[in-house]
């Protein structure tokens, strides 16, 4: 038998999955990603097709395995990361009876109100690490009860896109303690499914996954898709862990006052603690890891996604350009924003395009510019976009700060981090130190890490620190942050004043919707 030398990493992601084959020494050997449509019907709507999300699960080991051209019994494991905060209903006969509502679904958002309002919800937070909102699948079951009271009964199973994977892989239901801690039906301090927030919801523990360790395994895979995928049938699938957490673990982000910083499609800032801790303002999740980490950090729904539209919507000319002359489209738009000074002449934007998480907690939020001028341009605004999500950033840093101390360094990752413009504006507005490691597949890498110690391959989590690099290194420059240290206290007064009015938008947009919405986004 031939020496096992491999693991996969499979990284369960919003807009598209990712599967990479790394050597035991964490360098990538394979790559594939297989993207899906985002289906946006509603101003609120943000659903998944789980048989497109399974297929690209498939899609990608099979790709992995015939561009490696690697021998099955050469795979040590596989294993899994995925977005937070997915549900599905699955009926009697395992049979889903929606498709995926993502975190990016906001239409609990009067459910998460009205928990904010009656006092359950900072209750429900102290035991569980969620922040109280539409992403929670704790909030979303809320709105399915009182909203499609039928469909909620006809539930026989209430489950996540990864235990969905591993139910048509292996036809049992389990769940990790670091995906369930992010449904905000996880007690932190109990390691179990939580009484109150069962009680809440009204459904008992028989309906959700078991629960299980990121380092548990799975054997034994459905023979049919052991032969499409190449791989063995008795290879250990391991069941990692949330993207997040396994984000700080792939970027070396494990000791204290190390912060991660990650922008993909959406974004978030995160430490690891030794212990479980909670925000006294309810600010801030608490994930966990392993027994001896916990990842406190929050989320930001508008990261990546926002220079989307920015590049469809002010550029389109650029686009299609750029796509004839097969250049990156987004490389044009920072080179356009490089030219225009920090700070976009004093033009502001707020990027809430999808609600937002931290930190401002508040589905309702709208985009705004702020401060324009004739003066301004298109090049300004595409600045100022990308200024506004730092300094979004920004702000669920300083809530970390009160929580877990003043970060010593930051690892940034993400499909950010490949722009020089974008890691400078990082460490001039964070007036930090910002490191870019080798591998932008974090979460991937975090997974395999986990399989990695689940095999006894390697001994501690800490062996990640010899399988990240940095490619880039990037120091504050003072005259740039002299300018943000002017701005940024405008953006976060503007920031509370626009509050009191999302609301109102919001639901003016909800009465006359958008006949014209795309059904569909893909990335």
């Amino acid at each position: 038998m031939k020496q096992m030398k491999y693991m996969i990493g499979v990284d369960l992601g919003t807009t598209s999955t990712k599967v990479v084959l790394f050597d035991l020494k964490g360098k990538s050997i394979a790559y594939a990603n297989n993207p899906y449509p985002l289906y946006q019907e509603t101003p609120d709507m943000a659903e998944e097709d789980p048989e497109e999300i399974f297929d690209a699960v498939i899609s990608g080991l099979t790709e992995v395995m015939r561009k490696s051209r690697v021998a099955a019994d050469q795979i040590a494991g596989v294993s899994f990361s995925s977005a937070m905060h997915s549900l599905i209903l699955m009926d009697q006969n395992d049979q889903p009876l929606t498709r995926v509502i993502t975190w990016a679904d906001n239409r609990a958002s009067r459910e998460a109100e009205e928990l904010k309002e009656n006092g359950l919800g900072a209750k429900l937070y102290a035991r569980t690490g969620v922040p109280t909102h539409p992403m929670s699948p704790m909030v979303k079951l809320l709105w399915l009860k009182k909203d499609q009271p039928e469909l909620f009964k006809k539930a026989k199973h209430f489950i996540g896109i990864k235990d969905y994977v591993l139910f048509r892989l292996y036809g049992k239901y389990v769940q990790d303690y670091s995906l369930a801690n992010a449904t905000g039906l996880f007690n932190i301090f109990e390691k179990d499914w939580d009484s109150l927030a069962l009680e809440t919801v009204g459904i008992s523990r028989e309906q959700l996954p078991e629960l299980v360790t990121p380092e548990e395994q799975l054997v034994g895979m459905d023979r049919s898709y052991a032969e499409v995928t190449g791989i063995n049938p008795d290879t250990p699938f391991i069941l990692g862990a949330s993207d997040g957490t396994l984000s700080n673990l792939g970027v070396n982000a494990i000791d204290p006052g190390v912060l991660a910083v990650t922008i993909g499609t959406s974004g978030a800032v995160r430490v690891v603690v030794d212990h479980p801790v909670v925000d006294p303002r309810g600010r801030l999740f608490t994930y966990y890891l392993d027994d001896n980490k916990w990842v406190v950090g929050g989320p930001v729904n508008n990261g990546g996604i926002v220079f989307r539209w920015v590049r469809d919507q002010l550029f389109s000319p650029e686009k299609i350009t750029a796509e004839q002359m097969q250049v990156n489209s987004y490389e044009i738009l920072t080179d356009i924003a490089a030219k225009i000074p920090a700070g976009a002449d004093g033009l502001l934007f707020h990027p809430y395009l999808g609600g937002e998480r931290a930190p401002i907690w508040d589905a309702n939020a709208r985009g705004s510019f702020f401060g324009l001028t004739r003066q301004h341009t298109r090049a300004h605004m595409v600045r100022a976009a990308l200024e506004g999500i730092v300094y979004n950033l920004y702000m669920v840093m300083l809530m970390i700060e009160g929580v877990a101390g003043k970060p010593k360094s930051i690892q940034a990752t993400g499909g950010f981090a490949r722009s020089e413009l974008w890691r400078q504006m990082l460490a001039d507005i964070f007036e930090q130190d910002v490191n870019i490691p080798e591998s932008f597949e974090s979460s991937a890498l975090g997974a395999v890490v986990i399989g990695m110690k689940s095999l006894g391959i390697i001994d501690d989590l800490s062996a990640v620190k010899s399988m990240v690099g940095v490619t880039h290194q990037h120091h504050p420059n003072q005259e740039n942050f002299g300018v943000y240290r002017e701005l940024l206290p405008i953006w976060i007064r503007l920031t509370d004043e626009l509050a009191g009015e999302y609301d109102s938008i919001a639901d003016f947009q909800r009465k006359h919707p958008n006949p014209h919405a795309r059904i569909a986004e893909e990335d």
